[in-house]
């Protein structure tokens, strides 16, 4: 869960499901005339839609930090044996689904421990993961030896753009969901399957308005690209317990955040 301390003392709450959703939409659109369009487009956008799914489960029973009684922030959620499973859940769910979409999104939840596989120059480190505790570490084996195989048995061509392209989305998806829009880049971002494993082009965001920003260059198909993020508010920071807090999660009104990509 994404936490955004409102001004008026409450907060705004976005789910990993509403990001991943968010991601979705973005990938949807990716391609023109300077950035190749996906292939196989399907799985792809499948991947990026539902990347973040392994928070399902997490979402029907969030948790508060003990000590302060503030909802957790997706970073700081206890690594439990059961939020691995509910990781393991996801990742099996879409392999099933589609196993090309799945190895994308397996090599996307194990990256996270993994410095993204080093694919991300700038933000380099922001948003990763870096706690590996043995049962985190035999997790992490355990779905990199399934996706060597996977990547042995599928046509699994283009899978690491695919996956460096699943990191772009992510980052962009954060980037829109952790704070308002401000000035950064994205780099290396890839813009065909031609290209090396290391290979291409710094992407810049310019805060232009409120829920407004300008891509440069600009990698999406329609001009402008718009965007939805669903969001729940809640009267307060802190809770007595986690029931109260449940509470509040369950009965908050959902909103709609509105982006311009341009």
């Amino acid at each position: 869960m994404i936490i955004r301390k409102d001004p008026s003392g409450g907060l705004v709450l976005i789910g990993q499901t509403d990001h991943s959703r968010f991601v979705g939409q973005l990938a949807a659109h990716w391609g023109n005339g300077n950035f190749e369009t996906l292939k196989p487009y399907d799985s792809v956008v499948r991947a990026a839609t539902f990347h973040d799914y392994g928070w399902l489960r997490y979402e029907t029973s969030p948790l508060v930090a003990p000590q302060s009684g503030e909802p957790y922030a997706f970073l700081q959620v206890p690594m439990t044996d059961t939020q691995l499973g509910s990781y393991q859940w996801a990742l099996d769910w879409m392999a099933d689904i589609d196993p090309y979409s799945g190895l994308i999104v397996s090599m996307h939840r194990t990256g996270l421990w993994k410095g993204r596989y080093q694919t991300i120059k700038h933000p380099a480190g922001r948003y990763n993961l870096t706690t590996l505790s043995p049962e985190v570490q035999a997790f992490v084996a355990r779905n990199e030896a399934w996706q060597e195989r996977q990547r042995a048995s599928l046509d699994a061509k283009g899978v690491w753009t695919n996956y460096r392209l699943m990191q772009v989305w992510d980052l962009l998806g954060l980037y829109f969901c952790c704070q308002d829009p401000y000035d950064d880049h994205i780099e290396p971002v890839p813009v065909s399957y031609a290209a090396g494993d290391d290979d291409g082009v710094r992407l810049t965001m310019k805060a232009v308005g409120p829920r407004r920003v300008a891509f440069d260059p600009y990698p999406f198909d329609v001009r402008p690209c718009r965007a939805q993020l669903s969001f729940k508010r809640v009267a307060q920071q802190a809770f007595d317990d986690v029931e109260a807090f449940r509470r509040a999660w369950f009965q908050a009104e959902v909103g709609l955040m509105d982006f311009e990509l341009v």
